[in-house]
Formats: structure tokens, sequence, C-alpha cells
């Protein structure tokens, strides 16, 4: 099997909200996101998918030692996504610490389960999805520098997005990625949460963080420079996705975010691509 179809065949297991927004792309920019997220599944799969933190915190560093084949003139890496990944950098000119930054959003979760306050659960967000926001928008094409500041401040949209969603999920895996300052703020005890028990508190902390994620997604399309908004007109596309999810999550109930994962029908998601596609994103 040939790297990129190993990629696409990964995307396609992932059935995620990720790839949505790029079905419009020509083939080479659509291509290169694919191996991206290839990656970044690979990484996430090494930890989550790994009950012993030793053979995970293993794996990571094999990832490092392979990640670095991709950037040394005749060197193959051993893995298809990285293998994949030698084109996609060198085409698109990914520098290699935005990569390696996201193996070490990956070691962060062998490491910590808990975040004291939102700077700290800011410096995870950054690296786990910020600076994917800054490939993505490397593959997209810029001509403003400012272009990758937004890219940075819409990847912590979207990463606050999946917290609030996954709430839950999280907690049955014994993580809480809700700062703890918050809960503290909120009354929440971190065993209600670890316990899927809903209160009013709880639904008071997690408006909280719905508000402060659209926020955010306001914030992130105010940078976004005019000159850009065409070529980055892709990555707008995600993002109404995943703020269309963040709405569907409040309408429903922020409290059961404890009892399911939220999800948006595929049909919906196409049809809000094509309609951001054609007039825009307005958080």
């Amino acid at each position: 099997m040939q790297p990129l179809e190993y990629c696409r065949l990964k995307a396609a297991e992932s059935k995620s909200s990720f790839l949505a927004g790029f079905r419009f792309l020509p083939p080479q920019k659509r291509d290169a996101m694919t191996v991206l997220y290839a990656y970044c599944r690979e990484l996430d799969d090494a930890v989550d998918g790994c009950s012993n933190p030793e053979v995970a915190a293993a794996a990571l560093a094999w990832w490092r030692l392979d990640l670095a084949k991709v950037f040394t003139d005749g060197a193959t890496p051993e893995h298809p996504a990285n293998q994949a990944m030698k084109t996609i950098a060198r085409n698109f000119s990914f520098p290699v610490n935005e990569l390696e930054e996201i193996i070490n959003g990956m070691q962060m979760d062998l490491e910590q389960s808990r975040y004291g306050t939102f700077a700290d659960l800011q410096l995870y967000c950054y690296r786990v999805a910020g600076v994917v926001g800054r490939l993505i928008a490397r593959i997209l094409g810029f001509s403003d520098p400012q272009t990758l500041e937004y890219a940075d401040k819409l990847g912590l949209a979207l990463q606050l997005t999946n917290i609030i969603r996954d709430v839950g999920e999280d907690a049955r895996n014994g993580r809480i990625y809700l700062p703890v300052e918050e809960l503290q703020r909120f009354n929440v005890p971190a065993q209600s949460v670890l316990r899927y028990t809903p209160t009013p508190e709880f639904s008071e902390l997690m408006q909280f963080q719905i508000r402060r994620a659209r926020e955010i997604y306001r914030e992130a399309a105010a940078l976004l420079p005019a000159a850009d908004r065409k070529p980055q007109k892709a990555g707008l596309v995600m993002a109404a996705i995943y703020y269309a999810l963040l709405n569907e999550i409040d309408r429903d109930g922020a409290q059961n975010v404890l009892k399911y994962k939220i999800a948006i029908p595929s049909s919906r998601k196409k049809r809000i691509a094509l309609k951001t596609w054609l007039l825009g994103f307005k958080p």
C-alpha cells in the first residue's frame, strides 16, 4: 500500500469532522490535509489506544525519531504517515518544531490529567490544535503573517469545542480538561464530573465554557486578514461546522455532555460546508 493511500484509509476510518471542510480543495492540498490528519490521528492513537503509560511514552519517543527522518535528506521514515509527510512537509514548508509540538501535546496527556488554570490548558491546546491550525494555514496558503495568529486562535476555539463535547468521555478515561480553578469557582467537585453527576453548578460551568469558546471563535475570525480570506476559506468551513456543534451542545443542554457525545450528522455537515463556502463564516 502506498503511503498516501494508507493516510486516506486512516482518515476514512475516523469519520471525523476535521476533513469535512476540505472537500472543495484541489487534490494536492486535499491530500496534504489527509496526511496531516493521519499523522495527528496516529499520535493520538499511540496515547489513547495504549493502557500502559510507559509503552505509550516509548511509542512517542519512536515517533520523534521517525519524524526526524522526515527532515533529513536521504533518510526514509519507517511509518507510512511519515513517509507521506516527507513530501508534504517539503511542498508546504512545514517547520519541524510545529510537528514536534503535536508530539509534545500528546506527551502532556501522559503526564497529567488535570490543568490548574486556563493558561495551563491553553499551552496544551496550542500544542495539539494551535500548531495544527498553523500547519493548515500553510497548506491553504497566506500572504499576511497575521494569518498564522488567526489559525492559532481558531485552533484554540476548535479544541475548546472538543473539550466541551468530550467531558463525559474524558471523565470515563479519568481525565478532566476543565481547569481546576474554574471547577472551584463554580463549586463543581472533580468527583462529580468523574461520576457523571450533573448539577446546576455544572450547568453554569459549562455555559461559561460555551460563552468563552464562542468569544474565541469571534476573536479568530476578526484576526483573519481580508487578503487571506479566500485562500483560507476551507478552514472557515471547518470552523463553521465546529461552531454549529458548539451551538448544538448548548441547545441540547450542556449538562448532557456527561451522558453522551453530541455529533453533527454528515448530511448537515455538507449543508454547512456549502453554505459557508458560498457565504462565509460569521460567528
